[in-house]
């Protein structure tokens, strides 16, 4: 019987705890202010962005082409290679193999130099979107505050936002925060 009671007891607890957090939780949500922006919509704006594309684009292209060119030679001595392995003898062939290998490897090398993680695209990238990005969120930062937003969404990012009342939009505010004028 005492056992009944503190089950009946502590489903109640359960409910009133639940209940008091949906309560809680639900006033705070409603208290804060949300609001969202489009960084497509600003990064296209701002003519430092453009011209860092263009300078990332051209850096791109140079260093495809010649990670292309290591591999259109790998390509090359392999099909001579296949040619002519009926005429080589077996420590021939190794040593063309080898040959071959190494120079893929140095294209594979080349490809992650440019391309990789930390490769000279990604500091490129760094250094020249960064600054840029950085004052975007410095301008959402102040905007946030002087307005009073709980939450800042990107919707170019598609992180969830299903809908966004074109009136929470705050792109512009944070151009003309920026100092940027359409």
């Amino acid at each position: 019987m005492k056992t009944d009671f503190l089950k009946i007891n502590s489903k109640l607890g359960i409910k009133y705890i639940v209940l008091l957090f949906a309560i809680f939780f639900g006033f705070s949500v409603q208290s804060q202010k949300l609001a969202f922006v489009d960084t497509d919509y600003i990064l296209k704006r701002i003519p430092a962005y453009e011209a860092a594309q263009e300078q990332l684009n051209t850096a791109s292209a140079g260093w495809q082409k010649e990670v292309e060119a290591l591999y259109q030679e790998v390509s090359e001595m392999y099909k001579k290679y296949q040619t002519e392995s009926v005429f080589l003898s077996n420590e021939m062939k190794v040593k063309q193999e080898n040959l071959i290998v190494e120079k893929e490897k140095e294209a594979k090398k080349l490809q992650q130099k440019y391309f990789g993680s930390e490769g000279e695209l990604f500091k490129k990238r760094e250094m020249l979107i960064k600054p840029i990005q950085d004052d975007i969120y410095a301008a959402i930062s102040v905007i946030s505050t002087e307005e009073g937003y709980g939450a800042v969404f990107d919707k170019a990012s598609n992180v969830g936002v299903i809908f966004a009342d074109p009136k929470l939009d705050i792109s512009d505010d944070v151009l003309k925060q920026m100092g940027i004028t359409q």
